[in-house]
């Protein structure tokens, strides 16, 4: 019995389940880096300053410095690599729709415009089902797509050589 044949994924549009497996990995990621550096700096305030330091009690200053270390984290990787570490994790990429490198203002309308897609019951990101490009609103509004970044094939052989 021959193992199926699997076809080379790279440059194809992913799908939203990849898409959504690298969306949680990265809040996953951003929301534990954030938690862990904020007590860290807390500590550090709390010696410097010979007394105890508790930012985190500042809801509208937790917000605010959640919101920019977010805006950062996604929109810093997307300029300089065209991926997250979620999307690194599953193998996919940001490309400008024409498959050419994500410049670094579009990686920021991406970031930007992301909320928009989740606004009115999640409709920008239905578009990558509804969608033969499979494109969320704010892909849209970057002129970007995400694909798969690996070859499957080559993968798959490289696995076995190494049985």
């Amino acid at each position: 019995m021959t193992a199926p044949i699997r076809p080379n994924l790279e440059g194809h549009y992913a799908g939203i389940v990849s898409r959504l497996v690298a969306f949680v990995i990265d809040i996953v990621a951003i929301l534990a880096a954030f938690a862990i550096g904020g007590t860290i700096l807390e500590y550090i305030a709390g010696v410097v300053l010979g007394r105890e330091v508790t930012v985190s009690d500042n809801s509208a200053l937790g917000e605010v410095t959640l919101l920019a270390w977010a805006f950062i984290a996604f929109a810093y990787p997307l300029a300089m690599s065209g991926r997250t570490l979620g999307m690194a994790a599953v193998g996919l990429r940001v490309v400008r729709s024409d498959g050419r490198r994500l410049s670094t203002g579009r990686a920021v309308i991406r970031v930007l415009t992301l909320p928009l897609s989740f606004a009115v019951f999640c409709v920008g990101i239905l578009l990558i089902v509804l969608r033969a490009d499979r494109r969320a609103l704010h892909d849209l509004f970057a002129d970007s797509a995400v694909v798969y970044a690996w070859d499957a094939r080559a993968a798959h052989i490289r696995f076995l050589a190494r049985r």
